[in-house]
């Protein structure tokens, strides 16, 4: 959110274009730490795909054909003063393995906040996928869109270098995402790329 704070002040949108690339940038770091410039992000993805990242990450809504960047960005992005912290917090609280708040936050980063949180949510989610599916309804189905699925969309396209969405696909498993499995491009796992002449 301080990096979208440049977006604000920007003369024009060729300016505020580099700064939601930035945004984006620090969107995709924890999963891609390769990607260390604004030039390596634009090396990797499209315009287009910036975009979505901003939308997934940080719910910056901007037209893919957009004549006006730095208005639709500054209008739909969030804002340290429209961001609530206290909510994030007590909803992470209700866990109980902190006494106080004070506490909660000397203890976990904001990256971590967010992650306990996401983790908590999917969880809360599973219950209740679970308890629908046995009552015969498909939550999943019903809300039209797994927005997770979109956002490991975006970044196996950014980890392919645009070549692919497709989480499963084997270009996409480079980077933290090779670390993660334990295996991948660039550990023990190579691959030729036969459409190239």
């Amino acid at each position: 959110m301080d990096a979208f704070e440049f977006v604000k002040t920007a003369t024009n949108d060729e300016q505020a274009i580099f700064f939601l690339s930035e945004c984006a940038r620090i969107a995709m770091q924890q999963y891609y730490p390769q990607i260390q410039t604004v030039y390596d992000l634009e090396d990797n993805v499209d315009l287009n795909t910036v975009y979505d990242i901003l939308d997934v990450a940080a719910g910056v809504k901007i037209k893919k054909d957009s004549n006006n960047v730095k208005q639709e960005a500054v209008e739909s992005g969030a804002t340290w003063e429209t961001f609530d912290l206290a909510k994030l917090e007590s909803e992470l609280f209700l866990l109980g393995i902190w006494k106080d708040y004070e506490e909660l936050e000397t203890s976990l980063s904001m990256p971590e906040l967010m992650s306990a949180l996401e983790a908590k949510r999917e969880l809360d989610y599973t219950d209740k996928k679970f308890f629908a599916a046995m009552q015969g309804v498909d939550l999943d189905k019903e809300s039209g869109k797994d927005k997770q699925d979109a956002w490991q969309k975006l970044k196996a396209k950014v980890f392919s270098g645009g070549k692919t969405s497709d989480s499963n696909d084997i270009t996409a498993l480079q980077g933290f995402n090779a670390q993660k499995a334990g295996f991948g491009i660039g550990m023990g796992l190579g691959y030729q790329d036969l459409t190239k002449k």
